[in-house]
């Protein structure tokens, strides 16, 4: 039987109506529909689906995320147009296997028995030869060995002119037609479990049930009716956040245009959420414990849940989904960087927010995460950028990329930098920065850092603040120094010492002419002194800078000619940089601590101070956050399904891969032997073989069996 591309043939006087219906049950249409859902599932995984619209604004642009967000490109799976696609490929699948399957089974149970004595020539696989046995005897004969090589036979005994002939048909690998009949149920079974435990059976009842998406906010208890689904809702999807110590027992289904509530008929009660890091850092180990408690019954079941290990109850399975943050207590000290601010400390949970004023300036402190661990990696060749000859070996190199497939090129050196705090300050206007400081210093480049980041959008990486920590391994000698910068009456003192400590007593001249350039130099730096920059387009367009190294900078290519200027800019820089340092000396004496010793020590944090001082001027903030305490309180997500297509998507699976073995490996053959009489105890034999696919194999077993069945050699 040869599968037709053509559709189901009705009587109707409606030429329209036979169209359509030859159309839906036409082979071509099924295939062109799963060409688009094969397309669409492409989509689908490119794109991330159900991100926050934001996020897709600054990925796309506001034109193109307004245009995929019309076409349910961020929701594909559950976009009408998807689901109506899988509806008619249901319908045409469907139509599809009615139409062939009355074929299907006529042939399986046809032997062919009554094919011309003439057809048998036209067959590529033929062959003739003269028996010494009558017909009816050779075709016993034939019959019985092709039954013990495993075919099915069926004889006919025909009268001719020369007397009585006999036809041997034979059949073998009529199983291959089951194939198609399989693979096609398998995509309609595949197609109505997808729809059953898709979005069809929610949306049914938003349009039937008046159920409306909710895009408020509040208590899950106070949400209407109108927004909730029955816990008897047949199917459903959705995420349960449960936080340590409490229990839940409504689920979130996430909605074009807000969220459906569903509720179940048991709680979720987290006992404890465990989870184990590898050393790269990540996750290995997501575990809840968790207490089931029964609405109905009372019935209290502990059970844990482990990604790919699901927790049970009443038809709805439970899924480890990913971990959260459920409500940490911080405590953040608020740290004077870009500003005269004083520190304060701030207390929050994660997720909420604090009110803060600077003045007449008032901002929102957002509470966004806290990371307890950090792992980064420290590896020498981490950030390098060049190659050392001298290092080159040929036999490293090949021996790095050999053996297990785990093997780095560069070893990685991974540490654990501690806890993290990420927050938001928000202005007035309702625009954002985000923050990002760790709690502990870290060694970079030799010396104790503490790293504060920023980002204005989420799109951004985040860009770091390298503020060096003291003897004490702390912020508070930076914190200090900043202040005093701030301060013109320590900067006029630090000047004054400066000088005595430089000039030797009985040269006021050269006293006066070293307080004038250490004054300006320390002006420039702590931005008492603007200093306009000269851009590349041309003198007109001037840009100002205040404070920090590049003021320094812009001053000396605004009053110094050129062949001057490195020799001005290193007696400067050494005049600011023993400025500062008296300083620092003077920012201790008030603070009641002692005098920093003049060593290398000493050296270097001055110098990594000047940078970070230097940098904080472009810190948008007055401020910074440090994390001081916290109290962590970890959260679990579930996935919470009830699923009733997945034993039919099941079902399908292993039709389908029934279906496709059966049509690649299984090869429909027929033999078919014609007896007629050439003598009184003779017969002239006629023989041919026809497969529904050519091969060597075909070839092969032809030859075999002519050498039986005719006897004749190959």
């Amino acid at each position: 039987m040869t599968v037709s591309t053509q559709g189901m043939q009705i009587k109707s006087s409606s030429r329209v109506a036979s169209e359509l219906v030859e159309l839906l049950s036409s082979m071509r249409f099924a295939i062109s529909l799963l060409t688009v859902i094969c397309i669409a599932s492409v989509i689908g995984t490119v794109v991330k689906q159900h991100e926050p619209a934001n996020n897709y604004v600054n990925q796309f642009g506001p034109f193109w995320a307004d245009v995929f967000g019309s076409a349910n490109l961020f929701s594909v799976y559950s976009a009408w147009w998807f689901l109506l696609i899988l509806a008619f490929l249901v319908l045409s699948t469907s139509l599809c296997i009615i139409r062939n399957t009355p074929k299907i089974f006529s042939d399986f149970r046809a032997y062919k028995e009554n094919i011309r004595e003439q057809s048998l020539k036209a067959f590529p696989n033929r062959a003739e030869a003269a028996l010494d046995e009558t017909p009816e005897v050779a075709a016993n004969r034939i019959g019985q060995t092709l039954l013990s090589a495993g075919w099915k036979v069926k004889l006919q005994s025909r009268d001719t002119a020369a007397g009585t002939g006999w036809m041997v048909a034979a059949k073998k690998g009529v199983a291959n037609k089951i194939g198609y009949l399989a693979a096609h149920s398998a995509i309609v079974l595949v197609c109505i479990g997808g729809l059953l435990d898709g979005d069809l059976i929610v949306r049914t009842q938003m349009w039937f049930n008046g159920k409306t998406p909710f895009t408020g906010g509040g208590l899950i208890a106070d949400v209407p009716v109108q927004h909730r689904l029955s816990a008897n809702n047949p199917t459903f999807r959705g995420n349960l956040l449960v936080t340590e110590g409490t229990t839940a027992s409504t689920a979130i289904l996430a909605q074009p245009t807000g969220v459906i509530l569903q509720d179940l008929p048991f709680s979720v009660e987290l006992k404890k959420f465990i989870v184990e890091y590898y050393d790269t850092g990540m996750p290995k180990l997501f575990a809840s414990d968790i207490v089931i408690h029964d609405h109905e019954t009372g019935e209290k079941k502990e059970a844990r849940v482990e990604v790919n290990h699901p927790a049970s109850h009443r038809g709805i399975n439970i899924y480890q989904s990913s971990f959260d943050d459920g409500g940490s207590k911080v405590t953040l000290q608020a740290m004077p960087i870009n500003g005269p601010a004083k520190p304060f400390e701030v207390s929050g949970v994660i997720g909420s927010s604090s009110a803060l004023t600077n003045g007449d300036e008032k901002m929102t402190l957002e509470f966004t995460s806290l990371r307890v661990i950090n792992v980064e990696n420290f590896s020498e060749v981490a950030g390098a950028s060049g190659v050392d000859v001298r290092k080159v070996d040929l036999r490293t190199a090949i021996e790095a990329r050999l053996g297990s497939g785990h093997k780095s090129v560069t070893e990685k050196v991974l540490r654990n930098v501690g806890p993290s705090i990420t927050y938001k300050l928000r202005d007035a206007a309702g625009q954002a920065i985000e923050y990002h400081n760790y709690m502990l210093p870290m060694e970079l480049d030799g010396a104790r850092m503490y790293l504060l980041g920023m980002r204005e959008a989420t799109s951004e990486t985040f860009r770091y603040l390298r503020v060096p920590a003291d003897a004490q391994d702390s912020m508070d000698d930076f914190v200090r120094l900043r202040s005093a910068l701030a301060d013109p009456l320590m900067r006029q003192e630090a000047v004054r010492r400066y000088v005595v400590s430089a000039v030797e007593e009985g040269k006021p001249q050269l006293a006066e002419a070293l307080q004038a350039s250490a004054s300006r130099a320390i002006g420039l730096f702590a931005g008492a002194e603007e200093v306009e920059l000269i851009t590349a387009s041309g003198a007109e367009d001037r840009s100002p800078v205040k404070g920090g190294l590049q003021a320094v900078s812009a001053f000396l290519e605004m009053n110094v000619p050129e062949p001057e200027r490195e020799r001005a800019s290193d007696v400067l820089v050494r005049i600011l940089n023993g400025t500062l340092f008296e300083l620092m000396q003077i920012s201790r004496e008030r603070a009641g601590l002692a005098p920093l010793e003049r060593n290398e020590t000493t050296q270097r944090f001055m110098t990594s101070s000047v940078i970070s001082l230097s940098d904080a001027f472009f810190y948008p903030a007055p401020m910074t956050f440090k994390l001081k305490d916290f109290e962590h309180v970890q959260a679990s997500v579930f996935q919470v399904a009830r699923a009733p297509g997945q034993n039919i998507v099941y079902l399908g699976c292993l039709l389908l891969i029934v279906g496709i073995f059966a049509m690649l490996y299984v090869r429909e053959r027929r033999v078919w032997v014609w007896l007629a009489p050439a003598g009184e105890r003779s017969s002239q034999a006629q023989m041919a073989l026809s497969s529904n696919r050519k091969t060597m194999e075909s070839d092969q077993e032809f030859d075999v069996l002519k050498s039986q069945l005719l006897k004749v050699k190959p």
